[in-house]
């Protein structure tokens, strides 16, 4: 799939959703405030209950660029944890290593921040970690490792190219953008990530399962 096939695809999902996935999309959907295809200007009818469920967790798996699989997996063991299981949920996959990668500006999009992940080019506490599903334990630095600070995409970041298009850094996540490193100085709470969703609907979209 091309760069540009993958652009559209984003923002036809983000019209979808009615969120925006991409800087990209963003500015799309200021323009086209509503669902793609030739009914989505009209008003739509009551969506039914599973409909609202089903989009909410689209929209999370969404966000986070997971695999339904993953999801599920992240949403059993919210379910066994101390706690509000919409809430454990969301929190859980923020502490995602690609999710932080993008949290801390190194990255522009979720998308972006995984092939980072992937392409090894990060570190966490010192050891290269290939996995974007890496869980990152309060208290771990990510940091870019020195043979890549030099390319464009990490020198891009380090000058604060990304801070236009992303949320204000969040209060778990000590960042020295210039330095290309970050801390997670304790488990993320569901109020301060920024991503959009009712998760009390995915909780329940699982339950009926």
């Amino acid at each position: 799939m091309s760069k540009a096939t993958r652009t559209r695809s984003k923002t036809r999902l983000s019209r979808a959703l009615g969120i925006a996935l991409t800087p990209k999309a963003a500015k799309y959907l200021e323009k086209r405030p509503y669902a793609p295809g030739q009914h989505g200007r009209t008003k739509r009818k009551t969506d039914s209950d599973f409909a609202v469920r089903l989009r909410e967790k689209q929209r999370l798996r969404a966000q986070y660029g997971i695999r339904e699989a993953q999801l599920r997996k992240t949403f059993q063991e919210a379910k066994r944890s101390e706690g509000l299981t919409g809430e454990n949920l969301v929190e859980l996959l923020e502490m995602r290593l690609d999710a932080l990668v993008l949290r801390s500006g190194f990255a522009r999009t979720m998308a972006q921040a995984r092939q980072l992940v992937v392409h090894r080019h990060i570190l966490v506490n010192g050891e290269l970690v290939d996995r974007p599903s890496f869980r990152v334990k309060p208290g771990q630095q990510i940091h870019v490792r020195a043979k890549s600070e030099g390319m464009e995409p990490f020198q891009v970041a380090a000058a604060g190219g990304h801070v236009d298009v992303l949320p204000p850094v969040p209060g778990y996540l000590d960042v020295r953008l210039d330095k290309l490193e970050a801390v997670l100085v304790r488990r993320p709470k569901r109020a301060e990530v920024p991503v959009t969703c009712e998760v009390q609907f995915v909780v329940e979209y699982y339950a009926a399962r």
